[in-house]
């Protein structure tokens, strides 16, 4: 059941701190978007030395692991409040702190390879369930962490949040 690509969501879609993401998503179908930018990603991080995935640019800063991690817990919860507000579940959904999520994660314990796995799998159901909305289901909104938000706005908050962290480890990391 394909449908045309959703439109960019208005101001009202969404609460304004995610407008920061939003704005980074190029025009065209946000599906698209989200379906080739993981190559992207893990090109960058696959092009980078061995000790890369350890370093920090500043004291008290996350290491390219656990942005990566930190992008896979980030998708599951953005794709899953997608999926509940397509679903036409009314349920206000809470809100998560991304800074207490990171430690308990253990992202550094891990190799990158696994984490850039893990961010994949979660990134091809998000793809597939995205595809799989019809054209009510992109315009459904629903409250998370305290605001009303789209599928839509979702979808992308979901693919500016990665340019926004891809761009961080391009730029401070080096």
């Amino acid at each position: 059941m394909p449908t045309s690509a959703p439109s960019r969501p208005a101001a009202g879609e969404f609460f304004e701190y995610y407008g920061k993401y939003i704005a980074l998503v190029p025009d065209g179908d946000v599906r698209s978007h989200i379906e080739h930018q993981l190559s992207d990603t893990v090109a960058h991080i696959k092009s980078r030395g061995d000790a890369w995935p350890m370093s920090r640019y500043a004291p008290g800063k996350w290491s390219p692991k656990e942005v990566i991690g930190h992008l896979a817990d980030a998708e599951r919860i953005f794709a899953y409040r997608a999926l509940r507000i397509a679903r036409g579940d009314a349920t206000a959904l809470a809100g998560f702190n991304e800074n207490a999520y990171v430690p308990v994660g253990q992202f550094d314990a891990r190799e990158m390879n696994d984490l850039l796995e893990e961010f994949a799998a979660a990134r091809a159901s998000t793809i597939a369930m995205l595809n799989g909305f019809d054209e009510a289901a992109w315009s459904r909104t629903g409250n998370a962490s305290g605001h009303a938000i789209s599928v839509r706005a979702l979808a992308y908050i979901i693919a500016g949040h990665e340019r926004h962290h891809l761009s961080i480890l391009k730029d401070r990391y080096r």
